[in-house]
């Protein structure tokens, strides 16, 4: 084992992630390079490392370390360079010299032993110098947790995350349980509990284990859409995971069934396995729905009609049968379902609804499962709509846990009618939450488009609940929105039919541009966000109203690649722009980014309105990069142009670029112009519903690039991927029940 003991000269690199780490150490009259996990190693460090040499083809001679140990600078500029370095929060270049001017080799000790010091210096009140001291001294026990935390494989940021977690008490709950990493820390699955336990020497037919691996699977259903899984599904995927007898996957399962943590019910003649959480959600909105759908309707709307009629006149338009139809049943019915493709008069329909239920002195909320989809509605309405969560007002315990909801049957929303817009984007959760919340006697009106894909989260409530029979439900057909000047809506309605759409009218809005490979679809794509299309017609922004929507993530044509490309169009790197490196990304001040999980403890605060303040960003919401903050080690992003969010360094995981998302992400948005790759691919992936929903994103322009065959091949394509999910058969159950 080699020893050697000196100064770090520069960092050569570092992976921010893992803390993998290559730096330029000074030892006596040599320099040389160490390589290894050191997250915490700053210039101007002095370290003792211990390692074995190795030679680099490339790099020469290299020290390999395997462990590390800090020294305290000795020295006035190895003091500053160590407290520039941003590893203390609070503490940057400027800070970190009026330090060390002030208190020279005795400022590390002023900050550890005796920090109300730090006021002398001027910027700096009590507040700060308190931060800056318990910075200081987090940083310490952080190091070493991390340091540990290395050996068993797990990552600087996941590291951060266990330890703010747990603090001091990291390793005892480790090693009493490591499994308890995967229900308390986002983002550590099984797969690394499971190593770190081997670590740990646990065995493998530990119950423990097995029960984290049967949640493991269960919870990973629902990243698929999934509410449950077939037990012998479930038994064939443990088996796979785990490599141990089916006997001991049933004992476990047991014992999560009789901590009820899951649940087991018969589904059409098999044993469904449900996570507790998901079983009863699915129970109680099927129980709601039926009750809710049962109801006596107190109002006498006979002269219904006649409202439609005065609605009309008022707004000098005329109702189709099946717009008056799905107007009807709104009113009459305890819970109704419009749905129809762009441009079939969902909106107009909302409009006179609202109107209707005003007049009769009748509270109306109308609501989204998304900021964007809720204030595209308040748009297009003129009323008021909130996100389900803002209406349910949402709160949370700590950080990660799923929302609690203040409405709910102890506190109900106060109102007779509730309409959710872009209802297919509903959860079998948010959907139980919401009904919870609804008062006796309340509609409910859902208006979506069932031919979208369905939900990201679990479950396909609102095309299980159409299926049913047992729910009024009004089909829209007729295309009247922009039908004369608009081949969006035509497009759309033509894919939906399984017909290619209208291509190339130059006076129209609908244009496919022929590509033979992947790479010119991506260098084409570039060229009409960065040049062709703001020069087109409106001149539309390229960050604001452009946007390209891929099937996929990987590949030359997936979000990863197109994010790199056009962020360098769009927001090459500059000396004036604040940057962060994270994983293959660089943050950058200006970058467009999208939020890529729910996250109902981040806080954000009004630009418009300094008063106005609230929690939770969620899956799918686009903003900008305001500032990346190296010294306070936080990068800054305004959402929905006036929520200003902070997020620390740590949770960087939860952004990605946002030039490009998946058609997937783009739910319930719409953006003037999309730009859409189509190109040959997995058949499970590339379906009708998909670039359905892709061309219904888009208001004003649709650009396909891409091979015209494989756009057929999309079309022709109508595959509906299989969800386990068993709303429809509670349902059922539920009236026949009442029969």
């Amino acid at each position: 084992m080699i020893e050697i003991e000196g100064t770090v000269v520069s960092i050569v690199y570092r992976n921010d992630e893992n803390g993998y780490t290559v730096a330029k150490v000074k030892h006596g009259r040599d320099t040389d390079s160490v390589v290894g996990y050191m997250p915490f190693l700053s210039e101007g460090q002095k370290a003792k490392f211990c390692g074995e040499w190795t030679i680099h083809k490339t790099f020469g001679q290299q020290l390999k370390v395997e462990s590390f140990e800090e020294i305290m600078p000795a020295t006035l500029e190895g003091v500053e360079k160590y407290l520039s370095s941003g590893l203390i929060k609070g503490i940057g270049p400027a800070t970190a010299k009026r330090i060390v001017e002030k208190f020279g080799m005795d400022s590390l000790d002023i900050i550890e032993m005796n920090p109300g010091r730090l006021t002398e210096i001027e910027g700096i009140g009590e507040k700060r110098a308190q931060s800056i001291a318990e910075a200081f001294k987090e940083q310490r026990e952080l190091r070493e947790v991390l340091v540990s935390l290395q050996s068993y494989g797990i990552s600087v940021t996941y590291g951060l995350k266990i330890y703010k977690r747990y603090g001091k008490e990291t390793f005892n709950i480790i090693k009493e349980n490591p499994y308890k990493l995967c229900d308390d820390i986002s983002g550590i699955g099984f797969k690394t509990a499971d190593r770190i336990a081997r670590n740990l020497g646990v065995d493998l037919n530990s119950t423990y284990r097995i029960m984290a691996g049967i949640k493991y699977i269960l919870s990973g259903c629902i990243a698929n859409g999934h509410v449950y899984l077939p037990k012998l599904t479930l038994y064939d995927e443990c088996v796979k995971l785990l490599n141990v007898p089916i006997e001991i996957i049933e004992e476990a399962l047991i014992s999560l069934m009789t901590s009820k943590q899951v649940i087991c019910d018969d589904i059409e003649g098999e044993t469904a396995v449900y996570l507790s959480s998901l079983f009863y959600s699915e129970l109680g909105v099927a129980r709601r729905l039926v009750e809710f759908s049962l109801q006596k309707i107190g109002e006498d709307f006979k002269d219904i009609e006649d409202d439609i009629k005065e609605y009309e006149k008022l707004n000098n338009i005329e109702f189709a049968t099946e717009q008056k139809e799905a107007v009807i049943e709104s009113v009459k019915n305890g819970v109704c379902i419009i749905t129809g493709g762009p441009g079939t008069g969902k909106t107009t329909i909302i409009k006179c609804i609202i109107e209707i239920f005003k007049k009769r002195g009748m509270e109306v909320v109308l609501a989204a499962p998304t900021g964007r989809a809720s204030k595209r509605i308040t748009e297009a309405t003129g009323y008021e709509a909130k996100t389900i969560h803002r209406l349910l007002e949402m709160e949370y315990t700590s950080e990660d846990s799923f929302p609690v909801f203040t409405k709910d049957e102890a506190d109900p929303l106060e109102c007779d009618a509730v309409i959710i817009d872009e209802a297919s984007m509903v959860d079998i959760l948010l959907m139980n939450s919401l009904l919870k919340a609804m008062p006796q006697g309340c509609r409910l009106i859902m208006v979506g488009d069932v031919d979208q894909l369905p939900s990201v989260g679990p479950g396909n409530v609102l095309r299980d609940i159409i299926d049913s029979h047992a729910i009024s439900v009004v089909r829209l057909n007729r295309i009247y929105r922009q039908a004369d000047e608009s081949l969006i809506a035509v497009n759309a309605h033509r894919i939906n039919s399984g017909d290619m759409p209208i291509l190339n009218d130059r006076e129209k809005d609908f244009f496919f541009i022929q590509k033979g490979n992947s790479q010119d679809m991506v260098e084409e794509i570039v060229r009409l966000v960065d040049s062709r299309i703001p020069s087109f017609k409106e001149g539309f922004d390229p960050m604001r109203d452009i946007q390209v929507l891929s099937p996929t993530r990987k590949g030359e044509v997936g979000i990863y690649n197109l994010n790199i490309k056009l962020q360098e169009v769009l927001n090459p790197k500059s000396s004036k722009k604040g940057e962060k490196q994270f994983r293959d990304f660089t943050f950058r001040v200006g970058d467009k980014v999208m939020q890529i999980k729910n996250n109902y403890s981040l806080k954000w605060q009004s630009i418009s309105n300094e008063s106005e303040s609230g929690m939770g960003i969620f899956n799918g919401d686009i903003g900008f990069v305001e500032s990346v903050d190296s010294e306070n080690q936080n990068l800054t992003v305004i959402f929905d142009d006036d929520k200003r969010v902070v997020y620390d360094f740590s949770n960087l995981d939860e952004l990605e670029m946002a030039y490009a998302v998946t058609i997937h992400k783009s739910q319930g948005c719409e953006f003037p112009v999309v730009i859409i790759p189509v190109f040959f691919g997995p058949p499970m992936l590339l379906t009708r519903n998909l670039i359905y929903t892709g061309v219904t994103r888009a208001k004003k322009l649709v650009v396909l690039v891409g091979v015209r065959a494989a756009l057929s091949n999309m079309i022709n394509n109508n595959t509906i991927a299989q969800r386990y999910t068993g709303l429809k058969k509670r349902i059922l159950a539920m009236v026949n029940a009442i029969r």
